[in-house]
């Protein structure tokens, strides 16, 4: 948890390096509070046979949710890149369907530039636990 609230803590920090642990933790996290907030949505269709009240508000909380994450979610990504030795603009692969999506996946699951790069020194050096 503390890796996912380190993301949150660095806001819109797109300068700097972070470690795979760093981002694979905060995507998961992300991805189970989504997955979280869905499944309860599909039970409250469910009970009620249609979209209801309830419904609506979580499908909001969902919104709002995903809006306060993005810039934290491109923020991270693009210190994860760092961390390999791509620009930030690496995510832009990201838009083509399907090769991009694979491409910035496996860029996300390398490991990191050994030593000091042009985006800062090794967070892994630094940390007290390593990958």
């Amino acid at each position: 948890m503390e890796w996912y609230l380190a993301v949150l803590k660095k806001y819109a920090v797109f300068y700097g390096r972070a470690r795979r642990k760093e981002y694979w933790i905060s995507t998961l996290v992300h991805l189970a509070i989504i997955c979280a907030l869905t499944g309860i949505r599909i039970g409250v269709d469910y009970v009620f046979r249609s979209y209801s009240l309830p419904s609506l508000v979580l499908s909001f909380i969902a919104s709002i949710y995903l809006m306060a994450i993005l810039v934290p979610v491109l923020a991270v990504s693009v210190r994860r890149l760092h961390d390999t030795g791509r620009t930030g603009f690496f995510l832009i692969l990201g838009l083509i369907p399907l090769v991009g999506g694979i491409i910035l996946l496996i860029y996300t699951l390398q490991d990191s530039f050994p030593g000091e790069n042009q985006y800062g020194p090794n967070p892994k050096e630094t940390a007290p636990d390593a990958d």
